[in-house]
């Protein structure tokens, strides 16, 4: 059997189960603080085990991506010099939420494995918790197992737990016995059934569920290399076509070298890993999950060295993973080329990183005294992302040690400071949303269609608490039966408006959702009394919805216009759809040029003025994307989805607001084109009646300036012009004559011969870096051996500069000089061997310092004579 073929079989009989299929979640966890990505199949179903969630089943199966590159389940380093370490994978799952139990989970997972997977009875053999009899008894009378391949284990193999505290329970796992060829790993675990029957408090007392579940997982990957006939994960069809790139490219064939297989191995496991993760939305950077992919990215290059690849590779092997894998995730097919150039472009500045770091990695070592203390190696590690075997292989051949306890305590500091910035990034679920749908207070959205509806107050909230009333004045949270509102969701915000009920009147300031099905309008009561089981009619201010439609159509129809301009590799990477303008940010690796932004502005127009139909249609996740229509990084999505059309020009998947035609969006303007980032660019624009009112506010203020020039509208250009170049000329003579004041004597310095330098050393006031640097390169190009040092006082802050005469470099070093300045006068600077500029705190030990620089020079030049 093919992977594909062993996902869809699993995903299948158990649909014939009763269970429902759920798709695969993002690799990027929604509102879970603990995790930075997704890391086994039950991730996704957390708050439905926790019991603060419900779903429409009861019984699920899925084929979940996950990643396991950080916390407790770290496989990072491991992968490559194992057969079973991935730090992607997809993992099969069958759930039960207070359904089904043992005795059922028992059952399918032995009718999967021997009927449906064909493997032989004879051949598996089961684990179960030492303490769990009930388990034990399915088993053996149940399914018949002999006792001899029933392996009772102790809680550490055995016992499962979320986490400290929460739903645990036993878990009973199936091995198959691959034959004593297989030596270490003749027997192989594929399945692992984890019964939550428990509930552990902080005392660590277990209390059991009133509804226990099911949580199972079977690794594809593991179990396509039993049922391929393959010795480990990496040959099966899955993997293996990645690892033939790799080979190809390299000219390394795989099975004949143990360290060349492993870094071919590494190779063809982290490419699934960043095109997955790229694919969700994940762009390398220097925190959080950026960090962590960009961690993953440098080591795959690292072991593409060692296979003799020097140049950007990895981009190349995207599409080798893409066909791959494109069946069961279609939506790479959309990705594609844009990974390919985050990719290529994250290379190319590790090269140049690689290329800046060895320099101060031959420093480091060169002044280390026998061991390199750990912060200088995290330091290489972190700031340049040098290779830390290449940094020993370096240090072996010196014979110097390396500290990697050190090391090992500054990378947990940085791995601290991640979980900290990840934490801040994540917003957690208030328990009263969840209570609220408990109750059945959820909310029916009926905005699409209706800006105004007769509804019901089913919940107040303040602070935090359930009330029953709101009085005038009084701040909370209103939600209503069925509700026009549309709340903040895939960039758009939420919408305004009032509540008015026979007893008072309610400002709707924001709508927001609470938990999936709860919409909370959040605002405060402007009249009377509000109170629970009223009859309410609500009332969407309708003159800001329609801008917001207007700015929404508008954010698919910029989508278009980029992709027609700069090329496919554009994609949108986040939004915000407010009313009075939108925002849009999207992949791409330059600023734009001014021919580029006319021109995207022109194609939006025009297709405003045909005012073409915007269609609506609803269909199902998969149908959706095989028609062509685009599925927005940040945005999560279920089995059924809402697929805006604007005739050819647009297709993309959105749960927004929109205008019926695109006519309705009046006109379009650009107002600004940024960066916010590698690879990310952002566009400001406005529409309808903001967008015409920016241009009346951009023709006042240039018919005013024009006035103020005392020029013509069309003239306005050259006129700026001609003052910015009349500006610059007079800063260049004020520069000159600042020069002639400092090298023609307006300036007091000190002129002293040491051995046979010319020593020039002076306090200056009020003179800026760039003049001092004037200075110092007139003084020692007077002669071919001066070292001048010189310091001018600004305000309370002393600036410093040591400069030498380039051929005194090879017996002297500004470096060395510095450090003697920053040991009796403080603060410190950077630079070359020739020039080093920057800081010192006071001047109380001067005299100390000249002194001392003095001494060296002598020392410095006599040893060079001697």
């Amino acid at each position: 059997m093919t992977g594909h073929e062993i996902r869809e079989l699993f995903l299948s009989f158990f649909e014939k189960k009763g269970h429902t299929r759920v798709k695969s979640a993002s690799l990027l966890p929604e509102k879970d603080p603990t995790l930075l990505f997704v890391n086994a199949g039950m991730v996704p179903f957390k708050d439905v085990f926790l019991g603060v969630e419900k779903r429409p089943y009861t019984r699920a199966v899925s084929c979940q991506k996950c990643l396991r590159v950080s916390g407790k389940h770290n496989d990072l380093d491991s992968v490559g010099f194992t057969s079973r370490h991935h730090t992607f994978f997809e993992m099969l799952g069958n759930f039960s939420f207070g359904d089904y139990f043992k005795k059922e989970a028992v059952e399918y997972a032995w009718e999967f494995v021997t009927q449906w997977l064909k493997i032989p009875q004879d051949r598996l053999f089961v684990s179960v918790y030492r303490e769990d009899e009930e388990a034990y008894r399915l088993w053996r009378e149940h399914i018949g197992l002999p006792e001899e391949r029933i392996w009772k284990m102790g809680e550490e193999d055995n016992f499962w737990q979320m986490g400290e505290t929460g739903p645990c329970g036993p878990c009973s796992e199936i091995y198959v016995d691959r034959g004593p060829e297989h030596e270490l790993e003749r027997y192989l675990e594929i399945w692992n059934l984890v019964f939550m029957q428990y509930n552990r408090d902080e005392k660590g007392n277990l209390t059991p569920l009133p509804k226990p579940n099911i949580d199972t997982g079977m690794g594809l990957e593991r179990i396509a290399s039993v049922l391929q006939g393959k010795k480990t994960n990496f040959e099966t069809d899955l993997l293996r076509p990645i690892i033939a790139f790799a080979e190809e490219l390299s000219g390394v064939a795989y099975g004949e070298n143990y360290e060349k297989d492993s870094a071919l191995r590494v190779i063809a496991d982290h490419l699934r890993a960043l095109t997955f993760a790229i694919g969700d939305g994940v762009l390398p950077s220097n925190a959080g999950r950026g960090y962590i992919l960009r961690r993953i990215l440098r080591r795959a290059m690292r072991y593409g060295y060692k296979l003799g690849l020097d140049k950007p590779f990895l981009y190349e092997g995207v599409d080798v993973v893409v066909d791959v894998m494109k069946q069961a995730y279609p939506e790479l097919l959309q990705v594609q080329s844009f990974v390919k150039s985050v990719i290529r472009g994250e290379e190319e500045r590790f090269i140049n990183t690689l290329k800046r770091g060895m320099p101060y990695a031959e420093e480091v070592l060169s002044k280390a005294d026998g061991v390199l203390s750990g912060d200088l190696i995290f330091a290489l590690y972190d700031t340049y992302g040098f290779p830390i075997d290449l940094l020993e292989d370096m240090a072996r051949e010196r014979g110097i040690r390396l500290d990697m306890d050190g090391f090992s305590r500054e990378m947990e500091n940085q791995r601290e400071k991640a979980r900290k910035h990840f934490k801040i990034e994540t917003e957690e679920t208030k328990p009263i949303y969840h209570h609220l749908k408990e109750l059945g207070r959820t909310t029916e959205f009926v905005g699409y269609t209706e800006l105004s509806v007769h509804t019901e107050v089913v919940a107040l909230v303040k602070d935090g608490e359930l009330v029953s009333e709101l009085k005038e004045g009084e701040r909370g949270e209103l939600f209503l039966r069925q509700t026009p509102f549309y709340a903040e969701r895939g960039g758009q915000v939420g919408d305004t408006g009032t509540v008015q009920t026979q007893g008072g009147l309610f400002f709707v300031e924001d709508t927001r959702w609470g938990v999936e099905g709860l919409i909370t309008h959040i605002g405060y009561v402007a009249k009377g009394v509000i109170s629970v089981g009223e009859k309410a009619f609500a009332h969407v201010e309708e003159e800001r919805r329609r801008d917001i439609q207007r700015n929404h159509t508008a954010t698919h129809l910029l989508h278009s216009a980029l992709r027609e301009v700069l090329g496919e590799h554009v994609r949108q990477a986040g939004s915000l759809v407010a009313d009075q303008y939108l925002r849009f940010d999207f992949t791409h690796f330059q600023p734009m040029r001014e021919e580029e932004i006319r021109k995207v502005e022109e194609i939006v127009n025009q297709q405003v003025l045909k005012n073409q139909l915007v269609v609506v249609e609803e269909m199902d996740y998969q149908s959706a994307i095989k028609s062509g229509a685009i599925a927005i990084f940040e945005e999560k999505y279920g089995e059924r989805v809402r697929v805006l059309s604007v005739g050819d020009f647009s297709k993309e998947l959105c749960g927004g607001t929109h205008v019926s035609k695109t006519g309705d969006i009046g006109y379009f303007k650009i107002i600004s084109e940024t960066s916010v980032g590698a690879g990310l660019r952002r566009i400001v624009a406005k529409t309808g009646r903001w967008a015409v009112e920016q241009s009346f506010t951009e023709r006042r203020i240039l018919t005013e300036t024009a006035r103020l020039l005392g020029v013509s509208y069309e003239d306005l250009p050259i006129a700026v012009q001609k003052l910015m170049d009349d500006v610059r000329e007079k800063e260049r003579e004020i520069v000159r004559l600042k020069e002639k004041l400092l090298v023609g004597g307006g300036v007091s310095l000190k002129r002293e011969d040491v051995v046979d330098v010319e020593f020039y050393h002076g306090v200056l006031q009020e003179v800026e870096p760039k003049e001092m640097l004037t200075l110092a390169d007139n003084l020692r190009n007077r002669s071919h051996r001066a070292v001048v040092f010189l310091l001018s006082k600004r305000g309370d802050r002393v600036s410093f500069l040591l400069a030498m005469s380039k051929p005194l470099i090879e017996m002297l070093s500004a470096k060395e000089l510095a450090s003697v300045v920053s040991k009796h006068l403080g603060g410190g600077g950077g630079g070359r061997d020739d020039l080093v500029q920057g800081g010192v705190n006071n001047l109380d030990r001067l005299e100390e310092a000249l002194k001392e620089i003095k001494s060296v020079i002598i020392d410095r030049l006599t040893e060079v004579k001697t």
